[in-house]
């Protein structure tokens, strides 16, 4: 195994940034895979009850993306795309689930893709700046700030949480299993 076959795969001894970072890519490389290579039908799979889908799931982790490194790190409204729609994070978590039912494939994958490419950009210029202890915009009533560790942290959870939802979802829509992507695996976004 060489890294090259995993890059997604955190380091073995890094840094704790190395080791944050590591697990935060991890977790969305894994996600996306669960994600990959769907037509509409397939992003719009549910199982029983419940009204997730891979398409919600993709639009609502590309929001908290743009959601964690715009407004909570530096006080930026969301901005492009979402502004467009007139959602600008404060409420309604809901409508990016079920707003995705209305985006084809390729629009559901090139959000997500462009909301975690600029977080990457935004959290490497955030952690040359001021490193993973720095106080963000984020604050509670009393006045404290959270760090930008604590984002981190905050988005490894959410994508822990919806990664194990993807799990499920993509099982059902074609038995695809696994836990991690195999060896070289990159995004395929299936066009109409």
């Amino acid at each position: 195994m060489t890294n090259g076959d995993y890059p997604w795969e955190p380091p073995l001894a890094g840094s704790e940034v190395e080791h944050l970072t590591g697990a935060l890519d991890r977790l969305r490389t894994t996600f996306r895979w669960k994600a990959d290579d769907l037509d509409a039908a397939g992003l719009r799979t549910r199982i029983g009850a419940s009204s997730l889908t891979l398409g919600g799931l993709l639009k609502h982790l590309a929001a908290a993306e743009d959601y964690m490194f715009a407004t909570k790190l530096s006080g930026e409204p969301i901005g492009a795309p979402w502004d467009a729609t007139g959602w600008d994070g404060s409420k309604d978590w809901e409508y990016t689930f079920s707003s995705a039912a209305n985006d084809t494939p390729v629009q559901l994958y090139a959000l997500w893709d462009g909301a975690v490419e600029r977080s990457r950009a935004r959290l490497d210029a955030a952690l040359a700046k001021g490193g993973i202890d720095q106080l963000v915009h984020l604050s509670w009533p009393d006045g404290r700030h959270a760090s930008l560790r604590r984002l981190v942290c905050d988005l490894i959870e959410e994508y822990g949480r919806h990664t194990g939802h993807a799990d499920l979802l993509r099982e059902a829509v074609d038995g695809l299993v696994g836990e991690d992507p195999p060896a070289g695996w990159h995004p395929r976004t299936r066009t109409p």
